[in-house]
């Protein structure tokens, strides 16, 4: 049998659709995907697919030793682990410790998980974002960072390597790209293959592709806090010098927008610079 297993970042779908038509043209047949959910205070780990295998976004059931407590967190429910190969505490740390365990010795994993299907447990559960991720806006409503996050790399597929949303305490939710580079050349007729990065995303084959599927993205959703009204398509990749890249290799939202806040206020400037992408439509 062969088998996949990944872990530390969620898997896009149409990765996941490409990994499989690679692996019928290798293989002729499909490649077991094994992954799940856990961290280094778990050592690490402490969900998992099995044989049935795995769907983007999928995480499985505790593996053998490891207890999983649900708890509710305003809409959400968080994940919480005990077991014989969890961390009991953080070295000269009592303080933290404190803070990283509830009231039953459970470690708080700061995951927002939920059913697969709630109507068969067994069938394991489903990444929901972090919890510290969302973000109220200006109206009171919830933005769920990790599913609009999810919708957006699924929706601009190999144009995007990831993205990050701005707008707590704002009247709608925008977005920082980072565009996939190499796709984004390809789309510059005759531009120069060493073309700085700023150059590249200046280019109107790129800003249009970006700006339609900004406006498609925004016309499938449901309301304000499900589309990004505004974007930025960034020259520089996330930096893991300046923490914008987990010790996992998932971006850090909060780093980005820290780092790059005037970016962020250039989202919301009026009126709107140049280099910021707009929906062309007023948003129903």
């Amino acid at each position: 049998m062969n088998l996949l297993f990944f872990a530390a970042a969620g898997l896009s779908q149409h990765i996941w659709d490409a990994l499989q038509d690679l692996a019928f043209e290798t293989c002729g047949e499909e490649i077991l995907v094994v992954t799940g959910l856990g961290a280094t205070e778990s050592a690490p780990y402490a969900l998992s697919t099995g044989i049935e295998g795995a769907t983007s976004g999928c995480l499985g059931l505790p593996v053998p030793g490891v207890e999983l407590k649900l708890v509710p967190v305003d809409e959400k429910i968080e994940a919480r682990l005990r077991g014989p190969s969890i961390t009991p505490g953080f070295w000269r740390r009592p303080e933290l410790t404190r803070v990283a365990f509830d009231e039953e010795n459970y470690y708080r994993l700061g995951d927002a998980i939920k059913f697969a299907d709630p109507q068969d447990p067994l069938k394991g559960f489903v990444f929901d974002g972090r919890l510290n991720e969302d973000f109220k806006m200006s109206s009171g409503t919830w933005v769920r960072v990790g599913p609009l996050r999810m919708r957006l790399l699924a929706h601009f597929g190999v144009l995007v390597q990831d993205v990050v949303i701005a707008g707590p305490d704002r009247e709608f939710p925008t977005a920082l790209f980072f565009p996939a580079l190499e796709m984004c050349r390809k789309l510059c007729a005759g531009l120069l293959p060493n073309a700085p990065a700023a150059e590249v995303l200046a280019q109107t084959e790129v800003r249009g592709v970006f700006q339609e599927r900004l406006d498609s993205f925004a016309s499938a959703s449901t309301g304000s806090s499900t589309r990004i009204e505004r974007a930025i398509l960034l020259d520089t990749p996330p930096s893991i010098e300046v923490q914008e890249i987990t010790d996992k290799g998932s971006i850090n939202q909060k780093a980005v927008l820290g780092n790059r806040a005037a970016l962020v206020e250039d989202l919301y400037r009026e009126p709107i610079p140049a280099h910021v992408l707009t929906l062309t439509k007023e948003p129903r």
